[in-house]
């Protein structure tokens, strides 16, 4: 009886949704979902700030620069605005379910926006597979949320898959450009669903490619402290550690390393934690030399002008740069509004079949990629990643070698030679 009457429900909302045809002066609800409180907020309250900046942009409330897609708005809606509804999942995904539901339910969203946690992203877009919503996910890099078959989910973000490759094309690079010797590697991951994915491809592609792996160590998340952890990554004495941390965990892991003084002659982070203002705010110069995959960086917008005019826009009403988080969430608000405006409709199936069609030029955004267009299976094909490091305080572009704007500092200095 109680599936028959979710049935229902879920069928009344989906012919409710079905005849939204925004008029003029419509509000167009989109649901966002984010850890806006718990141990990520001031990750969430950044990617808030860039979903809002770029809502602004599409409703004419900041005049966008000449060729930023967002900047062309919906008069295909007749002069319909974006509204975005946030919830907060608390880094949990039962509460990303939960929101997702809400959003859909009562706020009666055309589409669902989130999670940043590949975890919460995998419960959140469930529940909007199941109703019949579009869900566009910008900053989860779990590779398997692109591999269930799902109707109803995008992604325009790259996923691990492309990441881990990317580390092992640059050890590769290092090997044969700077001599460096990066064979015996440690794998020091979060243990939710990013972390054991992440730590599941490394294994595999170190196994392929020759590499040693010396640690392997899945840590809980939100731990609060490391330390024995710590000890057995220096006792692995590891060339390279690569690390999967949200913010907490890569402040915490930093401030063990100098505390157990542990250098490995590099350590290789797959952005997230390692990426957050928050982490160069809290560590100053201890954050420097790490190296970091990214798919953003302030230092290219000398091959792409919309990156700076856009961050200068974040700047003045944020008083932030963008990061690679937050790139992301600006990003994902603009393809959203861009299929809207194709659609000229809020239906779902209308909406869903605009983000099929997608095919934004990387020009016309202010990521460093081809572009935007998704397979059969709702994946960004022409996204790519960098690799960035922390120098004197900045984040630089050190690989790809043909698009860096800095070398590589190799071998990472030890802590009591800085």
């Amino acid at each position: 009886m109680q599936k028959f009457i979710r049935h229902l429900c879920v069928s009344a909302i989906s012919l409710v949704m079905a005849a939204g045809v925004a008029r003029a002066e419509d509000e167009i609800r989109i649901g966002v979902i984010y850890p806006l409180t718990g141990a990520a907020a001031s990750t969430g309250v950044e990617l808030k700030a860039a979903a809002e900046l770029a809502a602004a942009v599409v409703n004419k409330e900041i005049p966008a620069p000449p060729g930023l897609v967002a900047g062309v708005g919906l008069p295909n809606l007749k002069g319909a605005k974006i509204k975005l509804v946030f919830g907060d999942h608390q880094g949990n995904p039962q509460v990303g379910a939960t929101e997702a539901e809400r959003l859909i339910t009562q706020e009666h969203v055309v589409a669902l926006l989130g999670c940043y946690f590949s975890n919460v992203t995998a419960t959140a877009s469930q529940v909007a597979e199941r109703y019949g919503v579009p869900f566009l996910n910008g900053s989860s890099s779990s590779t398997p949320l692109s591999q269930r078959g799902f109707k109803w989910f995008f992604r325009t973000s790259p996923h691990d898959d492309l990441f881990v490759a990317n580390f092992f094309e640059f050890f590769k690079d290092m090997e044969k450009t700077k001599g460096a010797k990066l064979k015996t590697l440690a794998l020091f991951n979060e243990n939710t669903l990013w972390g054991g994915e992440t730590t599941k491809l490394e294994t595999r592609l170190a196994e392929e490619q020759g590499y040693t792996v010396a640690e392997k160590i899945l840590y809980p998340a939100k731990t609060t402290q490391m330390t024995s952890e710590v000890q057995r990554l220096k006792a692995a004495s590891p060339e390279v550690v690569m690390q999967s941390s949200y913010l907490g965990d890569a402040i915490l892991a930093m401030k063990t390393y100098k505390e157990l003084g542990f250098t490995p002659a590099m350590l290789m982070a797959n952005d997230a934690g390692f990426s957050d203002s928050e982490f160069l705010k809290t560590l100053g110069k201890d954050g420097d030399f790490i190296l970091s995959r990214e798919v953003w960086s302030l230092d290219l917008a000398e091959k792409n002008p919309l990156i700076r005019q856009v961050n200068d826009m974040m700047k003045e009403r944020n008083k932030i740069n963008f990061t690679g988080n937050s790139s992301r969430e600006f990003t994902a608000i603009a393809v959203i509004a861009d299929a809207l405006n194709r659609a000229g409709s809020t239906a779902p199936e209308a909406l869903r079949k605009a983000l099929s069609e997608t095919d934004i030029p990387g020009s016309a955004t202010i990521m460093p990629w081809k572009g935007i267009k998704f397979d059969q299976t709702g994946q960004n094909t022409l996204g790519s990643g960098i690799i960035v490091q922390v120098q004197n305080g900045q984040y630089v572009t050190v690989w790809p070698f043909d698009v860096a704007t800095k070398d590589v500092v190799y071998p990472m200095p030890a802590w009591d030679r800085r």
